[in-house]
């Protein structure tokens, strides 16, 4: 679940965090392991609707694709600020501005963008921040818009494989539903005097007929509530990051949830490691991203303090696999921890991509015939009664 917390830092700043956990005390720990004193602490779903929706209109990957740009032709971080002013949309204006003041203000650019944790995800500020202290901010928005593009990435493709499969299931389904709504009642009122006896599974199509042509408006609102309910507790599920743990735990999908999971896991740290992060400072960035269980990750960075290798915190955590295992290991003597991490992203990147495609081809065939036998058996035992008295005519 998503918590805004209002909290004193290091500087004696007061600002406003978005974190992840799986509920309030351990969000609280979180902060306080941070060093932060914790003022006010809330479920994400209680702010105020101007900023949730600021927040989801600002489009942070191209703020920074366009702050890189700017940067790169020489300008300074007040002097990009100030350029993206003169162009921003409405809706990006006032975040914009906010931005230049704390600037104006002396404070440092990953401070500005941290006074504004509904906008800016922690990940984005502690890149930032981490590049002040190399000097090096370019490479920071470089790293973040490969990483941001590769998750955006992962999600299109996800997205994309489930659109013809949804389409099929919607017209599937409202043709399955006029059917039994209007077709099956019209044919039963037209059996229903002929006095002769019918198949046992027409009969009970039939049956359900008369019944929804009795009670049609009824049955009608109970399916509307009954769809109401369900999308909320989809979202419910969604905004308290509930709806990957139960896909997670669903046969065959839930070990390539795993993969997604992890994939996003080892790219979130390989960036943090590589922008010159500490193991330990990256794993409490990883805490507020929430990934994974906040437990999870605090056992993580408590075995990496005590002087465990990272790899095996991992694999304690059955946080990896065999493979990636390895190149850990390989990325821990050689000093490129970094670099092994993002490339074991892009090999469980790849395995997401394979069984993607595998699984539409399969999945959407299998989807039409059985839509196709639903339907061809709703107007089968429609007709039969028909049949059967052409036969005896005969």
């Amino acid at each position: 679940m998503q918590y805004r917390a209002r909290v004193i830092d290091g500087t004696q700043r007061m600002t406003t965090l978005l974190l992840e956990a799986s509920g309030a005390e351990e969000a609280q720990r979180s902060l306080v392991n941070q060093g932060m004193r914790v003022v006010s602490l809330s479920p994400a779903g209680r702010g105020t609707p101007w900023s949730a929706a600021n927040a989801r209109r600002f489009a942070v990957l191209l703020f920074a694709q366009e702050m890189l740009a700017l940067l790169e032709a020489g300008l300074s971080v007040i002097a990009s600020i100030e350029a993206l002013l003169e162009k921003g949309e409405p809706h990006s204006r006032a975040v914009l501005e906010r931005i230049a003041n704390d600037l104006r203000s002396g404070h440092k650019f990953s401070v500005a963008l941290q006074q504004q944790a509904d906008v800016f995800p922690p990940l984005f500020v502690a890149m930032i921040g981490a590049a002040e202290r190399t000097s090096n901010l370019p490479e920071a928005l470089i790293r973040y818009i490969e990483y941001q593009t590769r998750t955006d990435a992962v999600r299109a493709r996800v997205i994309s494989a489930s659109v013809y499969p949804a389409i099929l299931l919607l017209v599937g389904g409202a043709v399955t539903m006029f059917l039994l709504a209007y077709v099956v009642p019209k044919f039963a009122g037209v059996y229903q005097g002929t006095g002769r006896s019918l198949p046992w599974a027409s009969q009970l199509l039939l049956d359900w007929g008369r019944l929804a042509a009795a009670h049609g408006p009824w049955m009608a609102v109970a399916g509307a509530v009954a769809a109401v309910m369900l999308v909320q507790s989809v979202f419910r599920l969604r905004r308290g990051g509930g709806l990957g743990a139960w896909a997670s735990r669903l046969p065959w999908i839930g070990e390539r949830v795993r993969q997604v999971t992890l994939a996003r896991l080892y790219l979130t740290l390989g960036v943090l490691l590589e922008g010159g992060m500490s193991i330990n400072q990256a794993l409490q960035i990883l805490q507020s991203v929430g990934l994974v269980d906040g437990a999870r990750i605090e056992r993580l960075r408590l075995m990496v303090s005590e002087g465990q290798a990272l790899s095996v915190a991992l694999e304690h955590e059955q946080l990896t696999m065999p493979v990636v295992l390895r190149l850990l290991r390989v990325g821990e003597q050689t000093g490129q921890l970094g670099a092994m991490l993002r490339r074991a992203a892009l090999f469980h990147e790849g395995e997401t991509a394979r069984w993607i495609e595998r699984f539409t081809r399969a999945f959407e065939p299998a989807l039409m015939a059985v839509i196709g036998v639903v339907i061809g058996a709703i107007v089968l035992l429609l007709y039969m009664p028909i049949f059967d008295l052409a036969s005896s005519f005969q």
